[in-house]
């Protein structure tokens, strides 16, 4: 059959770009209820990261759905929209070698598997923030559980909608009880020699 995407032929490879930037790319999908935590490990993480010349990309909420995500709901077909356009835009990054942190809600072990199977398998890493919801309402650094409690948020995850724990993650970190140089330090140490190219 004739190929009708020539141009994929003439690129770059994925190697290519990993040999360019000394690095593999991955995906760091952060999953865990809002408020456990995401956002602020992904920021120390990154900047861990780039302290060791790796080239990071944070992916979240509040960055995705001002543009590419502008026009989607909160609805669950919006909401699988969300994560699945998400997800699509992280194997774009890979393929250019660069390591994704990912932090979304992402509630359903579905959900997360189809990001995975987007991604790949061989670059997908899931963390979840496992910060219980009782000191994540007590955050509250959105003021989003004060309005879920009343009413205001239907739907809301860990209030009025569930949140399945993922069964097999690559790490599960609980902020709760441990400071945010603690965490980064577990996630260096288990990512690191994934990313960190021999070349």
């Amino acid at each position: 059959m004739e190929n009708i995407h020539p141009i994929f032929d003439r690129m770059e490879s994925r190697s290519d770009k990993e040999r360019l930037l000394g690095q593999h790319g991955i995906v760091v999908w952060f999953t865990g209820l809002s408020g456990s935590g995401k956002s602020t490990l992904a920021i120390a993480l990154e900047r861990e990261l780039s302290a060791r010349g790796i080239l990071c990309r944070i992916l979240d909420g509040d960055n995705v759905r001002c543009g590419i995500n502008a026009g989607l709901g909160f609805t669950e077909a919006d909401r699988r929209e969300n994560i699945r356009r998400v997800a699509e835009v992280c194997r774009l990054f890979v393929d250019t070698g660069i390591v994704v942190l990912a932090c979304f809600v992402s509630p359903t072990r579905e959900l997360r598997r189809m990001a995975r199977e987007i991604v790949g398998e061989q670059e997908f890493r899931e963390v979840y923030v496992a910060t219980p919801l009782a000191e994540c309402e007590r955050r509250d650094v959105k003021g989003l559980y004060a309005k879920a409690r009343r009413g205001e948020i239907r739907d809301f995850t860990g209030i009025s909608a569930p949140f399945e724990e993922p069964e097999h993650p690559a790490l599960r970190l609980d902020t709760s009880g441990r400071s945010v140089e603690e965490c980064v330090a577990q996630m260096l140490q288990a990512l690191l020699p994934q990313i960190k190219s021999e070349h």
